[in-house]
């Protein structure tokens, strides 16, 4: 099962020798993980991983998603139910679960992170299979015991030059005060997410807010709530943060007066809003986030377009976050109007624009992003951060917006062990297509040298102010 060399590079041998000299230019480049979701606790405690059914399946959704749609129940992968049941708490039996459904993942970037984090992390160059998976299981938890093997030892390993993690407006962010104070080398970097204090339809909403404002001693009032919201941006700031991230069901901003966004205000806290002005308001929102991007330099991130928790039975068995967000059809031409009016011509502010909607990419997206100083392109994210969604990309949005109005690559992972993959994934089909550009004389070889290098590094260091 060994990796092959030449895997996800060009099949015509012109452009497979030109991408082979492009992909070995850029493989070794430190990774920059400018948005992810890894844990900073593990960083701040490094302590040995789990299990490995608990490292490479319990929480990663891509692998439970799949296997639920074949009809394994979540509890037998060790998900914990709210709802009474009890899960399987054996690795073990979640591991041999998942040996024996592993011909599900043939031809998903999923099987190829999974079996290149075997082969670079653990030496296992077998392909899982029933007969084999006690052995493997085996072998990953010995070497999950070992020091080589914890979360700081690995961040070397990996060539990790910094990594963000995405918290909470309400996070105390102790775990990245610890790293801090630690002395350990390692630059881990929190994330302002303010989502759960920005959506009056989040769980709960009210109730955040009042510790928003109790944290910051800020009055219940429009302008109180955003000094709080400055405060905490501020406090991110001074533990290492360069960027927010929102995660909104739409891309819709908005351009209110004061008093307008004051008395939506007062109606989404008293919980008497519509879904109409809820939405207003989360629109809004992102445009005070924009306006305070422009204060202190923090890079806006936002990521709209999924339907969350479509699936009704799962999310009251199991809570948020279990496989059944689906992507749906976004408009930012429209939606993100009132937000560039107001500042969509500061070249000094970066706003990172991602969808789940490709079909934006070439009518939408990258004419927004070749026109507009304060826009760049994030990454495909998601369900297509594969290696056709890499493709689709570069092919639909670089002959409008180019490669330098875009930021090169983020991993947005919970899965420490697939980072390098992705970024290697990410790195060797870049190298395909800039390939493939030379082979058909659009770009010289000498060219496309320095390119691959910012896609793979550079473009993401630059754009997250890093």
């Amino acid at each position: 099962m060994a990796l092959h060399p030449d895997r996800l590079l060009p099949s015509e041998p012109e452009a497979l020798a030109i991408a082979r000299r492009l992909y070995d230019s850029v493989a070794n480049l430190k990774i920059v993980s400018p948005h992810g979701h890894t844990d900073p606790a593990w960083y701040a405690e490094d302590k040995a991983f789990p299990d490995p059914a608990a490292l490479f399946i319990t929480p990663d959704h891509y692998a439970t998603r799949m296997l639920y749609s074949q009809g394994v129940t979540l509890e037998a992968l060790g998900v914990a139910s709210r709802a009474g049941f009890v899960a399987e708490i054996d690795g073990r039996k979640i591991w041999r679960l998942f040996a024996e459904h592993y011909h599900l993942f043939a031809g998903t970037p999923t099987r190829l992170w999974f079996e290149h984090s075997l082969e670079l992390v653990f030496g296992i160059t077998e392909r899982l299979t029933p007969k084999n998976a006690d052995a493997i299981y085996d072998r990953i938890a010995a070497a999950i015991e070992t020091p080589g093997l914890r979360p700081r030892a690995l961040y070397d390993r990996f060539n990790i030059e910094v990594i963000a993690t995405t918290d909470s407006a309400l996070d105390d962010l102790k775990h990245h005060d610890a790293i801090r104070t630690s002395g350990w080398h390692g630059r881990v970097v929190p994330t302002y997410r303010p989502d759960a204090v920005v959506d009056p339809e989040a769980l709960l909403f009210a109730d955040n807010v009042g510790k928003l404002l109790a944290m910051t001693g800020e009055a219940a009032t429009y302008e109180g709530y955003l000094a709080a919201h400055r405060a905490r941006r501020a406090f991110f700031k001074s533990r290492g943060a360069t960027a927010s991230d929102h995660g909104h069901a739409t891309a819709r901003t908005e351009h209110l007066s004061r008093a307008e966004a004051a008395a939506l205000f007062d109606k989404v806290l008293a919980g008497k809003a519509s879904a109409e002005e809820a939405d207003a308001f989360r629109g809004q929102m992102l445009t005070e986030m924009a306006r305070m991007s422009q204060d202190d330099g923090l890079v806006m991130q936002i990521h709209p377009g999924s339907f969350r928790n479509h699936n009704p039975s799962v999310f009251s068995a199991f809570g948020p976050d279990k496989g059944a967000d689906i992507p749906k059809a976004t408009d930012y031409v429209r939606a993100l109007k009132p937000l560039l009016d107001a500042v969509g011509n500061d070249p000094a502010l970066t706003i990172i624009l991602f969808t789940l909607d490709e079909t934006t990419y070439s009518r939408e997206l990258a004419p927004l992003a070749g026109h507009y100083p304060a826009l760049r392109l994030g990454p495909p994210w998601w369900f297509f951060d594969s290696p056709e969604g890499m493709r689709r990309f570069r092919e639909t949005a670089t002959e409008t917006a180019g490669f330098y109005n875009t930021v090169g690559f983020n991993d947005d992972t919970r899965a420490y062990l697939s980072i390098p993959a992705r970024h290697d994934m990410a790195r060797r089909v870049d190298c395909a297509y800039l390939a493939c550009l030379v082979a058909d004389h659009r770009l010289d070889e000498e060219e496309a040298y320095p390119i691959a290098a910012d896609l793979a590094h550079g473009l993401a260091k630059r754009a997250y102010r890093l």
